[in-house]
């Protein structure tokens, strides 16, 4: 909010001080005033002249080229800004002949002795002596400059407000698709955890109430911790180590489970459970009732800059759903949110469902900055 008023304020002051500065210009610096005592109406003349170009520049920046020119009306533009730049350089020789400026120019150059030039004193600060022109030219030629700007300021502009305009409706965007894919990413997760602890009650009482103060610990972070865009990567970590407690409880002996982690941490900021839909997916895919299997997990800081994980998984006969066919919710989208959060800052390499591997591999980099 005061960004926006320093804003509102600040425009006008820069057109004061530039208007402020081309009227001094005009006013102050002439070719004879430092020869001759220019007559008052000169001055007043020059007054006049200054604040027409005023109008006519405004009247192009919030008339015409809005109305005209923004709307592709491009003729009619044309003709409007050629019909003001004519009616300025006529009311401006109105203005001399109404002040009798030609005839006193003479008089004070006369009794200056300053310099006579053939065809008098002409231009667009004042009158000449000697036959007068039919159409002042120069006059016409200063009030397309200043119309030619007004028109040049006022495109720029409307640029600049419409590329904002962009940037705040695709941030907009991004901002609400987050949302929608992470309120589908955290339902999808804590349905499949509650049916796991249901089964859980029926084995082991003991197991099942470790299993759901885990959940709640989990639960404040997904509630509380993760409603920024960004959480530091301990508690990401942390969660994620709540969560492969939860999923060991109710595996077998047959299913080894390792989990490496950086140690230290250093302290980065990452997307909230943007780390999950990997390892949820092994423990989906990866794990046999009747036969041996792994899941590795491996949590890796190379640099403080680049963050991995690299999730392995056993692979059996039977087809194993890969990253993109899952049918959980959170995998499908998981590469989604990849692409808004870290466009151009993340490589993530899946190994291929119809190679015969017997292991299934998800490698994920991750570009991520310190905290400031």
């Amino acid at each position: 909010m005061v960004s926006f008023s320093f804003r509102r304020i600040l425009t006008p002051l820069i057109h004061v001080l530039l208007w402020g500065v081309f009227g001094l210009t005009l006013l102050l610096f002439q070719p004879f005033a430092g020869r001759v005592v220019l007559p008052p109406q000169f001055w007043v003349k020059q007054a006049l002249v200054f604040a027409m170009w005023v109008a006519a520049f405004y009247f192009t920046a919030r008339v015409s080229v809005p109305r005209l020119l923004f709307r592709g009306h491009a003729g009619w533009f044309v003709v409007v800004v050629l019909g003001t730049a004519v009616a300025v350089t006529l009311l401006t020789q109105a203005l001399e002949s109404w002040l009798n400026l030609q005839a006193l120019m003479d008089q004070a150059l006369h009794q200056g002795q300053g310099p006579r030039r053939p065809g008098g004193f002409g231009g667009p600060g004042g009158p000449g002596g000697g036959p007068r022109r039919r159409f002042d030219a120069m006059s016409m030629l200063m009030t397309l400059l200043v119309l030619g700007i007004s028109t040049s300021i006022t495109a720029v502009q409307k640029w600049q407000h419409d590329a904002r305009q962009r940037q705040e409706l695709e941030q907009q965007k991004v901002s609400s698709e987050l949302s929608f894919l992470k309120a589908q990413i955290n339902p999808h997760f804590f349905f499949n955890t509650l049916n796991n602890i249901y089964a859980l009650t029926l084995l082991d009482g003991d197991a099942a109430r470790v299993a759901l103060h885990t959940l709640s610990r989990m639960m404040r972070y997904v509630l509380y911790d993760t409603t920024a865009g960004t959480t530091p990567l301990s508690k990401e970590i942390a969660f994620l180590q709540d969560y492969v407690t939860l999923m060991r409880l109710r595996l077998t002996d047959k299913v080894e489970v390792t989990l490496e982690l950086p140690e230290p941490v250093q302290e980065v900021p990452v997307a909230p459970m943007v780390l999950l839909p990997f390892v949820e997916n092994a423990f989906k895919h990866g794990v046999s009732a009747t036969e041996a299997s792994h899941i590795r997990i491996a949590v890796r800081q190379p640099t403080s800059e680049v963050l991995e994980l690299e999730v392995r998984n056993s692979r059996f006969a039977t087809p194993v759903a890969s990253l993109e066919e899952s049918n959980g919710i959170g995998l499908v989208n998981t590469r989604r949110r990849l692409d808004l959060l870290y466009a151009g800052r993340y490589t993530l390499l899946v190994t291929d469902p119809s190679a015969p591997d017997p292991e299934f591999r998800v490698h994920l980099t991750l570009s991520v900055a310190p905290f400031a």
